[in-house]
């Protein structure tokens, strides 16, 4: 890949939107933790249950703002509602494969975790914006096509 091409491809990026999912992200880091802390601490709830209802209300808080703010949908779908719940559980499953299957190999569990982390959070920004969210590109006019084929035949001869 060429530096003109990289540069091409990087212009092409959705920053507003990846500035807004990485704030959305943290915000909702940090709130999970507040969920985590009424549901335990104030609400007396038992770990098993306080750690899966403040995981699901804070899914539910992260898929309306990655689907309002983040990407810009006037409603919700119940099609990417369930995407963002499957794209959130198989991030769990990585998190969890790593924290739990690097520590046999020798890694500390901290780092395991740590890299469980950053592997759940690269899937999940991959499956928001390539698959939940992802932009489907439009044909360009025929016009185009038909001007493209041309230039295509002249330039090898036909």
């Amino acid at each position: 890949m060429t530096r003109t091409t990289l540069m091409e491809w990087a212009q092409r990026l959705p920053w507003g939107a990846i500035g807004r999912w990485w704030a959305a992200g943290l915000l909702f880091f940090f709130a999970g933790l507040g969920v985590l802390y009424l549901f335990m601490d104030v609400l007396r709830m038992p770990l098993l249950s306080g750690t899966l209802l403040a995981a699901e209300v804070t899914t539910i808080g992260r898929y309306a703002i990655n689907d309002c703010w983040v990407f810009g949908h006037r409603r919700p779908a119940w099609v990417r509602f369930w995407q963002f719940h499957v794209a959130c559980a198989s991030g769990a499953a990585i998190w969890f494969a790593a924290a739990n299957v690097l520590p046999r190999f020798g890694v500390h569990y901290l780092l395991a975790s740590a890299m469980g982390s950053a592997l759940s959070v690269l899937f999940s920004m991959e499956t928001s914006f390539m698959w939940i969210w992802r932009k489907h590109w439009e044909c360009p006019p025929a016009d185009e096509m038909a001007e493209t084929a041309t230039s295509l035949e002249a330039a090898h001869g036909g």
